[in-house]
C-alpha cells in the first residue's frame, strides 16, 4: 500500500504540474500575448501553439483527476481517516456528502448558466456560500478536518477536470479550427472558454491548499478557517490577473 501511495502520489502532482501549468501559461501569459497579435499572424501560430498546449493540458487534467481518485481510495477511504470518529461507521449523511462532491459539476453547471455570472462579485460570494453549505454539510456528517478539505478539493478537481474535457477543449477545437480557416471565431464560445478557465485558476489555488492537508492541520480547530483561506486566494489571485497584463516584452 505505501508504495502504490508514493506511485500515485508522484504522477498525481507530476500530471498536476502538467495542467495547472498549462493553465496558468494560457491565462497568464497567452492571453495578454494573443491580444497583442494581427490576425494574419494568429492564424499562423494559433494552430500551430494551441493544439500542442491542450494536449498536454486536457492530459494533464486526465491523469491528475484518476490519481487523485485512486489516492482518495487508498488513504481516506482504506485509510479511515475521512470521519473523526471511524468508530461511528458511515453514516446515510456522509454517504450523501459523498455523492455531492462527485455531482459538483452539474451544481457549477447549474449556478455558471444562472444570471449569477453576471456578475463576477456575486458569483464569487455564492461560491463561497456553496462551499459554507458543504462544510457545514461536512461537519453535520462527522467529517474530521482532513476528511472535509480532501473532499472539497475533489470537488473542486472535479469541476476543473470537467471543464476541460467538456467545456474549454471542445470550444477550443472550434476556436482554433476558424482562425485556422481565416474565420473569426464565435464570440460567446470565445467568452465561455476564457470564462471556464479563469474560474479554474481561481479553484486551483485552493485545491492545492486540501492536497496539502495533513500538513495544515493546525487549521483544524475551524472549519471557517479554510473558507478564509479561499476568499484571500481568490482576491491575491486578481492582483496577478492585473499584474499579467501589464508584463512587457522586449
Amino acid at each position: 500500500m505505501e508504495i502504490l501511495q508514493s506511485v500515485f502520489r508522484w504522477v498525481h502532482v507530476v500530471a498536476g504540474i502538467i495542467w495547472i501549468g498549462h493553465l496558468y501559461f494560457f491565462n497568464f501569459v497567452n492571453g495578454p500575448f494573443a491580444g497583442t497579435l494581427d490576425g494574419e499572424t494568429k492564424k499562423k501560430v494559433i494552430p500551430q501553439l494551441m493544439p500542442r498546449a491542450l494536449f498536454w493540458f486536457r492530459w494533464g487534467a486526465a491523469y491528475t483527476w484518476v490519481t487523485g481518485l485512486l489516492l482518495l481510495l487508498l488513504v481516506f477511504y482504506h485509510g479511515g481517516i475521512v470521519l473523526e470518529d471511524p468508530a461511528l461507521g458511515w453514516s446515510g449523511a456522509a454517504f450523501l456528502v459523498v455523492g455531492l462532491t462527485f455531482l459538483a459539476p452539474f451544481i457549477y453547471e447549474g449556478v455558471i448558466k444562472s444570471p449569477l455570472a453576471k456578475n463576477p462579485k456575486l458569483l464569487a460570494g455564492s461560491a463561497l456560500v456553496l462551499i459554507a453549505s458543504l462544510l457545514f454539510l461536512m461537519q453535520w456528517a462527522g467529517f474530521g478536518y482532513r476528511g472535509a478539505t480532501i473532499h472539497i478539493g475533489t470537488a473542486f478537481g472535479t469541476i476543473m477536470a470537467f471543464n476541460v474535457w467538456f467545456r474549454i477543449w471542445p470550444w477550443q477545437r472550434k476556436i482554433v479550427t476558424a482562425v485556422k480557416e481565416g474565420q473569426a471565431p464565435d464570440a460567446a464560445l470565445v467568452a465561455q472558454a476564457g470564462l471556464r478557465s479563469r474560474q479554474n485558476t481561481y479553484l486551483s489555488v485552493p485545491l492545492v491548499w486540501t492536497m496539502i492537508n495533513a500538513h495544515t492541520t493546525w487549521a483544524s480547530s475551524s472549519p471557517w478557517i479554510f473558507l478564509g483561506l479561499v476568499a484571500v486566494s481568490w482576491i491575491g489571485f486578481q492582483h496577478l490577473y492585473k499584474k499579467a497584463g501589464k508584463v512587457p516584452g522586449f
